[in-house]
């Protein structure tokens, strides 16, 4: 029970590791989906490949949009590409390493769902079993009037009446099944080593320093953006509260004139008493908001992956820094 709560904290600690889980939750997903999918191959030989390419190739497209769109990277990524420029140039390292995080991310739950057809196999012997030389297996069927395209077409298909008390259809289909678990190793393992060498090989091609800011202002730009989205709902609460305050204070101020005898309507908080002239404050016009977004983006630091490389390493707060960077040596 411990480790699952260290798991769930781990998970709710920060935009990225909540990510993490729902790509995970994503690729869990899809195993589910295709063990409790009911894969029926047609057994026809015009149909059989187009219908198991689809169900191998379309679930993991789908996957792979719905990795694009719950990931948080996405929509921090698109509003620094969008944003007006401001003070603060867009920087393409910045959106570069969010697209690859993103990308990487998106990734997950296809490559399970493509991974787990070829292990499984059956959706590659529905495909394939047309293109198998009959002639290295014995006991073929030949007496039921159908050409041998049409015969092995039909190999997926264990309860049709021509391959009942046959051997031929199970040593077709384990030499398919062999082939098909053979190419989803295979890609398991390129993968690996792929993911492996780019560890090994990208620090000989990449400042680390340079690296070491991108990340910290891709988590950055993350952290701003949730800071923003709380203090929008903050901002819209208070003047919510505000706004039915006013109404209250409106409708006692309309029974007191319709009694006969006046009423000493209190304030004991005292918030509205001086502020008669303006009781609501909110962003409500359209030029409030373009004012207060152009002063915020002018306002932004400069986003300089480089910088930290070159600044004097008795710069240790922003004020030393005179404003260009965020990083310290201590």
């Amino acid at each position: 029970m411990d480790r699952m709560k260290l798991v769930l904290q781990y998970f709710q600690s920060n935009s990225e590791s909540i990510s993490n889980g729902i790509c995970i939750i994503l690729a869990l997903v899809s195993v589910k989906l295709y063990t409790s999918f009911d894969f029926n191959c047609p057994c026809l030989p015009q149909y059989n490949k187009l219908y198991s390419l689809g169900v191998m190739i379309v679930p993991p497209i789908i996957l792979f949009f719905l990795g694009v769109l719950v990931n948080r990277h996405t929509g921090v990524m698109m509003d620094e590409w969008m944003r007006p420029v401001g003070n603060r140039s867009k920087n393409p390292a910045v959106v570069k390493y969010l697209f690859s995080a993103m990308l990487q991310r998106a990734m997950l739950a296809p490559m399970v769902w493509i991974l787990v057809t070829l292990m499984d196999g059956k959706i590659f012997i529905c495909a394939f079993s047309v293109s198998v030389d009959p002639s290295l297996f014995s006991g073929l069927p030949n007496n039921t009037g159908l050409d041998v395209i049409k015969v092995m077409a039909k190999v997926p298909c264990k309860e049709d009446i021509i391959f009942r008390n046959s051997s031929f259809r199970k040593a077709v289909s384990r030499y398919v099944r062999c082939y098909s678990q053979a190419v989803g190793w295979s890609i398991l393992l390129f993968l690996v080593v792929l993911g492996a060498m780019g560890r090994l090989v990208k620090p000989y091609f990449d400042d680390h320093a340079t690296s070491l800011q991108t990340r910290y202002w891709s988590n950055y730009l993350d952290v701003e953006q949730k800071l923003f989205d709380e203090t929008c709902v903050l901002h819209a609460r208070d003047f919510a509260r505000k706004c039915v305050v006013q109404f209250f204070d409106d409708m006692r101020e309309d029974a007191v004139l319709h009694l006969p005898q006046p009423l000493i309507v209190s304030n004991p908080h005292g918030e509205w008493e001086d502020e008669d002239e303006e009781k609501l404050h909110g962003v409500s016009r359209q030029e409030q908001v373009d004012q207060l977004l152009t002063k915020w983006y002018y306002s932004k630091p400069e986003l300089d992956v480089t910088r930290i490389a070159h600044r004097p390493k008795t710069c240790v707060t922003w004020e030393d820094c005179d404003g260009k960077t965020l990083y310290s040596d201590v």
